[in-house]
């Protein structure tokens, strides 16, 4: 594979001239680069004017390698063969460079040029390229790739390092000013005019050119080349190489897609995403560029407008920024109604109000980074988990934040700078182990948790927002204009017809099984747990009769009918005489569900072996008979519910839990590692509408 290099623009504040004269001082030898052992002039030559000068040198340069490598293969030094073309009339310098040393094995070219600044004839371009193909290296291609990756990405960072301090050299030995190139005969008429080397009363630059910059981001010959400074100022420090994927990637956007293409910013949060490997970069990019294409995603700042519903019910809004500059983003999810909001606006609706957030707070970093003069490029979240239960564990909440999760992921890469998670119930654990896989392992990194009630202490906030802009229900004393949320009127809920015309509903069953609870024949669903310490989560809603929600445990798996995979009918608990306690034991206490009820719950198990869920029917007491002569009289099915269950592992319901017991008195990161625990069993169930 060929590696490339290609580097922004970098500008020398010196006139070209004087930036010539800088670097012919590097020649024969430059002791500011040790891996530089000297030159030799092979060919040299001039125009019959003089203003073209072209010079052949064979430069070698040391092998900084690790000694068994340079033993093998037999060096401790290689030949590069530069061809240097100087046209003093036109202002350019263009540099060619290849190796001689292992020529048939290793291919490497450089290419590397000198102009004048577009804009400011008293300023220098600089701009180089280099591409490096190892065609078959004793076995040790792989490792080559890498010492000379690393050791040319060092040499560029010295490179401008060398010619700033020649400069400056030439400037303290007094000559700041060098003539531009004439004709001989102007040269002669003209020769009193001109300022001679040495004389200060003349000199033109003493210091770097205080001339105008240039309102542009961008410079070079074509317009479209990005400065050095410019990425620096507004993008942040990037190393050689990531300036080079950078320029690259934008090369090719601007080669491939026409009219408009992403800013600087936006390119740069998707190399990052996949640690500057250009080709997943880019086929990431392309995707997400496709998306915005397809969904008018350009147009959602000046198009979307939220429902009156969501803006007083959805729980988050903008709130100055952290300590870093980074846009404030609060979200009380703790207090907001996932699933009536889902039923009264659609989960389209809130896909959209999602996305128009993540547009948002792009332009937030944006005028951030002019405010503040530094680069910002991420925002940062402060989610409150005060009230969060069990019902924001119901299925279709949860499916509709993994595909939020999922498509934020994919489209806006790199925008969370950091996420502060506060008072974190124990219920935390469960919703964090079922959408954590689905979450990025750099984001999750960024993720962080505060389970204390008291969070402004050291340790707390404080160490990420200033004291004045902290939530006054954190018990800071900055006003928060976030909506408080609240559950959502039933009244405001869309109809079934307006239901199915979105095929909200249809998507909703699809996530649970159906099943109907006969009178003395309940229904039950096995789960097989093969260690402890794993959680059994179920969610499900009842749509007609009144049922009894029943969690046992046995040491012996029952025989299954011919029902579905686990799943049967028919009381086999009490058919099979077993006896309480021994053979099997309620570990879930009785939870009596009415018609119309939505359930959420979730148990950690103590044991490893066989788990049932079981809804019976529910009968009021002391009207045993009046149900017996009504089964017989109304045969079939007297109850009906839609149910889902799902099991966590208990390795990563552990991690999930070490963190939340970690944190109560500061900060932590959520962590994905293992830990032992208490060893008692958890359970809670919640009716939630």
């Amino acid at each position: 594979m060929v590696q490339k290099y290609q580097s922004p623009v970098r500008i020398y504040k010196y006139p070209f001239e004087l930036v010539m004269a800088a670097y012919e001082k590097r020649f024969p030898t430059c002791p500011q680069i040790p891996v530089f052992l000297g030159s030799e002039v092979l060919s040299e030559s001039r125009s019959a004017d003089g203003a073209v000068h072209v010079v052949e040198r064979s430069c070698r340069l040391r092998v900084e390698a690790p000694r068994l490598l340079r033993k093998i293969v037999g060096v401790e030094h290689v030949v590069f063969l530069q061809k240097n073309v100087l046209n003093w009339k036109e202002r350019t310098l263009h540099i060619e460079a290849h190796n001689e040393t292992f020529a048939s094995r290793v291919v490497v070219k450089e290419n590397c040029s000198y102009t004048v600044h577009p804009e400011n004839e008293d300023w220098t371009c600089f701009e180089q390229s280099a591409s490096l193909d190892i065609r078959s290296f004793f076995g040790f291609e792989s490792a080559l790739e890498k010492i000379a990756m690393k050791q040319y990405t060092a040499n560029v960072n010295r490179g401008k390092e060398v010619i700033e301090h020649y400069l400056n050299e030439l400037i303290s030995q007094g000559t700041s000013h060098i003539p531009r190139w004439a004709p001989a005969l102007v040269r002669d008429d003209d020769a009193c005019s001109q300022a001679v080397l040495g004389d200060s009363g003349s000199s033109e630059v003493d210091r770097p050119s205080s001339a105008q910059d240039p309102a542009s981001e961008m410079v070079g010959t074509d317009g479209d080349k990005l400065d050095a400074d410019y990425i620096e100022r507004c993008l942040g420090h990037l190393t050689p190489m990531q300036e080079s994927c950078l320029i690259q990637l934008r090369h090719w956007l601007q080669e491939t897609h026409k009219g408009k293409i992403p800013k600087d910013q936006h390119i740069l949060r998707f190399l990052r995403a996949r640690d500057f490997h250009l080709d997943k970069a880019r086929e990431m990019l392309c995707q997400s560029l496709s998306w915005r294409k397809q969904h008018q995603v350009d147009l959602l700042l000046q198009t979307w407008r939220p429902p009156a519903l969501l803006e007083e019910f959805y729980a988050g809004g903008w709130h100055y920024q952290d300590i870093d500059g980074r846009p404030l983003y609060v979200l009380r999810l703790g207090h907001m109604d996932t699933k009536g909001l889902m039923k009264a606006v659609g989960e389209e609706a809130l896909l959209q109000h999602v996305l128009s957030v993540s547009e948002e707070g792009q332009k937030r970093c944006e005028g951030n980074t002019k405010q503040f003069g530094r680069p910002i490029s991420s925002w940062t979240c402060l989610v409150d988990l005060e009230g969060l239960n069990m019902r924001h564990l119901w299925r279709p909440g949860v499916k509709a934040l993994l595909r939020m999760i999922e498509v934020v992921e994919a489209n806006y890469p790199e925008t969370l700078g950091r996420l502060l998670i506060v008072r974190a119930p124990r219920v935390f654990p469960v919703l964090w182990t079922l959408i954590s896989p689905f979450i990025n392992e750099n984001t999750r990194q960024k993720f962080l948790i505060y389970s204390g009630s008291h969070c402004q202490g050291p340790g707390g906030l404080i160490d990420y927002l200033e004291k004045d802009v902290i939530p006054d229900f954190l018990g800071g004393e900055c006003m928060c204009n976030v909506p408080e949320g609240g559950l959502v009127p039933k009244s405001l809920y869309l109809t079934e017809e307006e239901q199915e015309h979105v095929d909200q509903t249809h998507q909703w069953r699809e996530t649970y099984q159906s099943a109907s609870v006969l009178r003395g024949a309940p229904h039950e669903v096995t789960v097989e747990i093969l260690e402890g310490e794993s959680v059994i989560t179920w969610d499900f809603d009842i749509l007609r009769g009144d049922v009894v929600f029943s969690l046992y445990h046995t040491k012996q798996m029952p025989k299954l009918g011919p029902q579905k995979p686990g799943a049967r009918a028919g009381g086999q608990l009490t058919d099979k005489g077993w006896a309480p306690v021994t053979e099997y034991s309620r570990v879930e206490a009785p939870l009596v569900c009415r018609e119309g009820d939505s359930i959420q719950g979730s148990h950690v198990t103590r044991w490893p072996g066989t788990y049932l869920l079981q809804w019976q029917m529910h009968s009021s007491p002391g009207n045993v008979v009046e149900d017996v002569l009504t089964a017989l009289h109304s045969p079939g099915p007297r109850c009906k519910l839609l149910y889902y269950y799902e099991v966590l592992a208990s390795e990563d319901f552990r991690g999930s839990m070490s963190s939340l017991e970690s944190c109560t008195s500061g900060f932590s990161q959520l962590s994905a590692a293992t830990s032992s625990s208490s060893g008692q069993s958890h359970s809670s169930s919640l009716v939630s509408r």
